[in-house]
């Protein structure tokens, strides 16, 4: 069986910001949804700049906005919420760096 090692080198991470919301519970567990960016993401996570310190080995779900353009169908509505383990984190000036790791792999 692969390890996580393994398992991360399989999947490239790209450098792409993208806006989110984060939800969940931050370090002194109060609820909360923020707006937050990637900073680089792959298939099993991503590294996110967060506006408040999260709780290592919490759980987050990661939202990406997207505006409803058309109702004709032939667009996909948006994506699915991804559900996440906060696996790392570090204080960047007034920014928190942290290291997401999806519950299941995205395709």
């Amino acid at each position: 069986m692969p390890s996580l090692d393994d398992e991360r080198r399989r999947y490239q991470r790209i450098q792409l910001q993208i806006p989110l919301f984060i939800r969940g519970k931050d370090a002194q567990g109060e609820q909360f949804v923020e707006l937050a960016k990637t900073l680089d993401i792959s298939a099993l996570g991503a590294f996110v700049a967060s506006p408040r310190p999260l709780t290592i080995n919490g759980f987050i779900t990661l939202t990406i906005p997207a505006p409803s353009i058309t109702s004709s169908g032939l667009v996909p509505a948006g994506m699915a919420p991804i559900q996440a383990k906060v696996r790392r984190q570090q204080e960047a000036g007034d920014v928190y760096l942290i290291g997401a790791e999806f519950l299941k792999p995205i395709s």
